[in-house]
């Protein structure tokens, strides 16, 4: 099941480049000084970024638990 660790770390790893990519996206916004509301479409913007990039994270973890199990 070395194969399902590796792959699961790969997916987890794109996961986590989507969260830093989604937390600049919104630091870059807060940094422009936007209105209230500019602001909230820009973190609107963000957000399924940020829930896709978390779920994916999470899935990729999951396969190196279970790999990790069944190895």
């Amino acid at each position: 099941m070395e194969w399902l660790i590796i792959i699961g770390a790969i997916i987890a790893g794109i996961g986590l480049v989507g969260l830093v990519v989604s937390l600049v996206q919104v630091m870059r916004a807060k940094r422009a000084g936007l209105d209230d509301e500019a602001l909230k479409k820009a973190v609107a913007r963000a957000l399924p970024l940020n829930m896709a990039a978390f779920a994916l994270s999470a899935f990729g973890l999951m396969m190196v638990v279970v790999g990790v199990i069944l190895g």
